[in-house]
C-alpha cells in the first residue's frame, strides 16, 4: 500500500491517509485480515506525526474499515457491502456534480444531460451483456 501525502492540499493529512486506505480496501489492493503498517512505521515513512497517523487509524476503526488488535497491530476488516455501496454512491454524486457544473457553465440543459446519461447507460449496459 502506497500513501501519498500532499501538504498543499486543503485536506487534512489524517483525512488523506483515511481516504487512501479506504480506496485501497475498495480496490482490493488491501485484503481482508491484511495487516496495516504500524502507526509508528507509517508516521516514519510519511515523515509525519504519530498523532496524525493514530487519528487516521482511529477514524478508520470507528468507521468499520479496520480493527486494532492489542499487541498485534491493525488489520483490514471484511469488506462491508453497505460501506462499499455508500462509497460508490458518494463517488457517483461527486462525478455528477462536476458534470452538472460543467453543463451549466456551457449552457447545456438538464434535459440534454439526462438524455446523454441515458444513452451512456444504455451503451454501457449493452456492452456488459
Amino acid at each position: 500500500m502506497k500513501i501519498i501525502i500532499s501538504n498543499r492540499s486543503g485536506v487534512p493529512i489524517y483525512e488523506q491517509i483515511k481516504e487512501q486506505v479506504k480506496a485501497s480496501i475498495f480496490s482490493g489492493e488491501l485484503l481482508e485480515d491484511e495487516m496495516l503498517p504500524s502507526i509508528r512505521q507509517l508516521a516514519r515513512s510519511l515523515k509525519i506525526s504519530v498523532i496524525t497517523t493514530a487519528r487516521a487509524y482511529s477514524d478508520l476503526e470507528q468507521e468499520g474499515y479496520i480493527a486494532s488488535v492489542q499487541g498485534k497491530g491493525c488489520f483490514v476488516l471484511p469488506r462491508n457491502k453497505e460501506l462499499a455501496r455508500e462509497n460508490a454512491q458518494h463517488k457517483i454524486e461527486e462525478a455528477l456534480l462536476t458534470a452538472i457544473s460543467l453543463a451549466k457553465a456551457e449552457g447545456i440543459t438538464r434535459t440534454e444531460v439526462i438524455k446523454r446519461l441515458e444513452l451512456l447507460w444504455k451503451d454501457n449496459h449493452e456492452q456488459c451483456t
